[in-house]
């Protein structure tokens, strides 16, 4: 695994993980990066320094919040994953259909490609990237 910082064209600063630099550059050559911030598809790699990483004792779990700003990303998350329904790659289908009244309205979240995002915000469907990726329940 890789991480990398990135940069979208509206200028927003995150990191994301990759399998290896070759995956990055697959994702990218095909157009599925995407800013997490607004969801641009223009995004791109940042100067960055190398992480040189401690011990395994030393190196803390990624579930693990540290400092206010991922507690409240962990609290975000638990409660949109609480209070909506996951619907997957059905997403696109789920809002729209919402929008236009054939679906009963309700909190939802999934997977869009940054294309169908930007469709479904043209025509006027609320909606907005997560800066987290929950967990899917499992019933």
């Amino acid at each position: 695994m890789i991480q990398y910082s990135l940069t979208c064209a509206q200028g927003h600063d995150f990191d994301s993980w990759f399998q290896s630099a070759t995956a990055y550059d697959a994702l990218a050559e095909a157009g599925h990066l995407a800013c997490a911030i607004c969801g641009s598809a223009e995004v791109q790699k940042s100067v960055m320094a190398p992480r040189v990483s401690g011990t395994r004792s030393e190196e803390r779990a990624l579930s693990t919040p540290r400092g206010p700003a991922e507690q409240a990303l962990a609290a975000w998350r638990a409660h949109v994953e609480k209070t909506s329904d996951y619907v997957g790659r059905d997403f696109v289908q789920e809002a729209r259909a919402m929008h236009l009244g054939e679906a009963p309205e309700r909190s939802i979240w999934g997977e869009a490609r940054p294309d169908e995002a930007r469709r479904l915000i043209e025509d006027g469907v609320p909606v907005a990237p997560l800066p987290f990726r929950p967990q899917r329940k499992s019933n």
